[in-house]
């Protein structure tokens, strides 16, 4: 068999990670465009002077999302990734539209948590596993993860302007607009997956209950933790150092762009030169630096600024080494469910993360914040030290 090294991407897995990671990106702008004006525009809708109700219909979509990754992803594993991703894509249009035309908070509440049931993260990333070989995983949910980074960075310079042109309502439109031509997408140029019998899955209990897959398990719930509660600080933080709200996506998106050309080098030595294990276990490393120095020796718009920088190169080469090891590591015929139970524990990561830094910030300040983040950190280090890379599989069907 020819190495990574000498037996590069095919034109169809090049072609195949850019049409997957443009679907993920499409669906993932439609929602960040919402987000950063969510909370002022919803206001202004009946019942929407509930400060509460307007965080409900926020965090709803997480929410459904936490409940439906791993019955879509199971659903991947028996009737195909395709009519599951199809079925997510319109719940989640559905739930746009019905957004779009909310007469009240409580209908945008349904709208949000329709839209949520549409879980297809599993089912994607499934996907590019099954159509890639295992020597190049890592590079395609690379791709996907940057997709998702580029439309948040994206989002944040966007949004604004594009919602006083058209409204809370127009932007669930193109949402659910955005939603409907990742469909067409998906049946134009992606082509089908390998289907597996009945026979060759392995019970949910034993997928869930896999050490290995235990750890990464751990590692996203820790990952996107930290994300959200980082978000419930460096914005306050960033004020505080005199950067107006308006402005702060000129820390944001030169952190994105510059944390993507440090990721790609990581991601080549990973794959080509077997270095997984050392890499993915310095990136958690560079996270508890991350949160110690935050803690510590946040002075400073610039100071903030390269602790962000920082961030998010940890953050993007553990969003695409994690996936890729989940699918290297999960039974062939289940890695559906083992993505499923992934983001599942990365949603219920991104809940509490944004419940317990609320919640530290409100009680014990910033610094508790950015201190239990470490201890996390810390522990998470601790498992990945401990973590058995996947041996090379023989043949090309992963």
């Amino acid at each position: 068999m020819l190495s990574p090294v000498t037996d590069p991407m095919t034109p169809a897995e090049r072609r195949t990670g850019s049409v997957l990671a443009a679907i993920f990106g499409l669906r993932m702008l439609g929602l960040f465009l919402v987000l950063p004006v969510f909370s002022v525009l919803a206001a202004q809708l009946p019942g929407g002077d509930d400060v509460m109700l307007v965080g409900l219909a926020l965090g709803a979509y997480g929410l459904t999302q936490a409940f439906f990754q791993i019955p879509f992803g199971m659903a991947s594993d028996r009737w195909g990734r395709k009519p599951v991703i199809v079925a997510g894509l319109l719940l989640f249009a559905a739930g746009s539209f019905l957004a779009a035309t909310a007469p009240d908070i409580h209908t945008m509440i349904i709208g949000r948590v329709l839209q949520g049931a549409g879980a297809i993260s599993a089912a994607v990333t499934a996907l590019a596993a099954d159509l890639t070989r295992e020597q190049h995983r890592t590079k395609v949910m690379a791709m996907i993860g940057a997709s998702i980074g580029l439309v948040f960075a994206l989002s944040l310079v966007i949004a604004p302007p594009l919602a006083a042109a058209i409204g809370l309502s127009g932007l669930f439109v193109l949402t659910g607009m955005l939603a409907l031509g990742a469909i067409v997408l998906l049946f134009t140029a992606v082509p089908p997956a390998p289907t597996f019998s009945p026979q060759a899955r392995v019970p949910f209990s034993t997928v869930l209950l896999d050490a290995k897959l235990a750890r990464l398990n751990f590692g996203v719930f820790a990952l996107h933790l930290m994300q959200t509660a980082l978000w419930v600080v460096v914005p306050l933080t960033l004020v505080s150092n005199g950067l107006p709200g308006a402005e702060h996506w000129k820390v944001y998106l030169p952190a994105v762009l510059l944390s993507f050309a440090i990721m790609v080098p990581a991601i080549i030595a990973a794959e080509r030169h077997g270095k997984v294990k050392p890499i993915y276990a310095a990136a958690v490393a560079l996270l508890v630096v991350v949160q110690t120095g935050l803690a510590l020796f946040s002075s400073g718009l610039w100071g903030v600024s390269i602790w962000l920088l920082l961030f998010f190169v940890a953050f993007n080469i553990l969003e695409a080494l994690q996936p890729s090891l989940i699918s290297r590591m999960a039974p062939a015929a289940s890695k559906g469910a083992a993505l499923g139970i992934y983001n599942t524990t990365q949603s219920v990561g991104l809940f509490l993360g944004g419940v317990l830094g609320g919640w530290l910030v409100k009680h014990h300040g910033a610094f508790a914040v950015h201190a239990v983040c470490a201890v996390i950190s810390i522990i998470w280090l601790g498992l990945a030290a401990r973590m058995t890379p996947p041996q090379p599989r023989t043949t090309a069907a992963s």
